[in-house]
């Protein structure tokens, strides 16, 4: 398989960044897509040129943090999939594939494909744990919780914090994240005590960070690799709205 790769090449966040254009050859259709980066590495390594960077760590779908534009959409054109769980077998011999990070104001570019994703960091440190104590692990089944709720905590919880839901908004925004963390915690009894403190706060940080304002696109639930419907948001704004009522702060 021949292929044309377009890629983004930027030395730090200072600098200007720019396309470069590499011609693969020979690219076997069972490697990864993160394994035909790794192979155009070893090609320019050995041209005695700088590799592109690119951020990875597990390569099993489940850190979140191999995310880029590939062709225009966060992981590629398929659904449910990321970075690295895309194979070449997706794409034909000849085809131009154009490689970029993440683009979004709350993700500044830190080197060629890296970008900083901490802004989602922070609005977890913000109010999204459990730090009531509840004591030993309970046994299993000592705490009655309805299926229903279980599945939808449960559902929310695959969140993965890769950023794909921010990269395809039109806005960039970050609803689904923070409703999606928001969501799993305050669906389950251990999450009950601080439901509405924790809202008001990640909500607040969330405000603070550069992100845009939802507006119904619905491009970040396709996008998400997990498949984490907008049902999180709208569970978001129930409980925000929940909290104003009854005079809640973000003081606690």
């Amino acid at each position: 398989m021949n292929l044309t790769l377009n890629i983004w090449r930027q030395k730090d966040g200072r600098s200007a960044g720019q396309f470069e254009t590499y011609q693969m050859n020979d690219i076997n259709e069972h490697m990864s897509f993160l394994e035909m980066l790794d192979v155009l590495n070893d090609k320019l390594e050995s041209e005695g040129k700088e590799p592109v960077a690119f951020e990875h760590d597990c390569r099993e779908g489940i850190c979140g943090s191999c995310g880029v534009m590939i062709n225009g959409a966060p992981h590629g054109h398929l659904p449910r999939t990321t970075t690295c769980q895309l194979h070449m077998r997706e794409f034909k011999s000849g085809d131009n594939i154009t490689i970029e990070p993440f683009r979004a104001g709350a993700f500044p570019v830190l080197r060629d494909l890296v970008v900083d994703r901490s802004a989602l960091d922070r609005i977890v440190q913000a109010g999204g744990y459990v730090s009531a104590r509840t004591g030993s692990a309970p046994d299993a089944n000592s705490v009655p919780i309805e299926k229903d709720l279980a599945d939808r905590a449960f559902e929310a919880a695959a969140c993965i914090g890769c950023g794909a839901c921010v990269a395809s908004c039109p806005n960039a925004a970050s609803m689904l994240f923070t409703g999606a963390k928001i969501t799993h915690l305050g669906l389950l009894p251990q999450g009950q005590p601080e439901r509405y403190i924790r809202v008001d706060k990640m909500v607040a940080q969330m405000d603070k960070e550069d992100f845009g304002h939802c507006s119904n696109y619905g491009e970040c639930t396709v996008a998400c690799p997990k498949g984490i419907s907008l049902d999180v948001i709208a569970q978001m704004n129930r409980d925000l709205l929940v909290s104003q009522l009854r005079g809640r702060s973000t003081e606690g």
